[in-house]
């Protein structure tokens, strides 16, 4: 069971870098002027982009991870897991890096979505 925890962990990392990778690379200035020209441009620019590449290549390899999740573990209780950690990390991170700031309210929404995961992933 920790093996699984670990692994439920690794596939969350993975993909917090690669959100926060991808971030930044769409906030970069030649991202924001190809937004400014339209889908096209941009997705052709996105597509283009090295840490654009670098986001998705941790977004597979946390999808890799997944499927040795998925063997070890119940559907429920590892998604669960790792949408609570995603939440939360995510958030601290969004604050951390990049000065984002969540309300009382979402933050208790985060709360009330931790601890329903507690309730799920609990085993007697």
């Amino acid at each position: 069971m920790p093996l699984t925890y670990l692994l439920i962990a690794t596939t969350t990392i993975c993909t917090l870098v690669a959100q926060m990778i991808l971030k930044k690379a769409v906030n970069m200035p030649a991202m924001r002027l190809a937004l400014g020209e339209g889908p096209v441009p941009f997705i052709l620019a996105a597509a283009l982009h090295p840490l654009v590449w670098l986001a998705l290549s941790l977004q597979v390899l946390g999808y890799v991870v997944w499927f040795f999740v998925l063997t070890r573990e119940k559907l429920a209780v590892s998604f669960a897991l790792s949408g609570a950690m995603i939440y939360t990390i995510t958030a601290l991170a969004a604050w951390y890096f990049y000065g984002e700031r969540l309300t009382a309210l979402q933050w208790t929404g985060i709360l009330m979505i931790s601890l329903g995961v507690m309730f799920v992933a609990y085993q007697r």
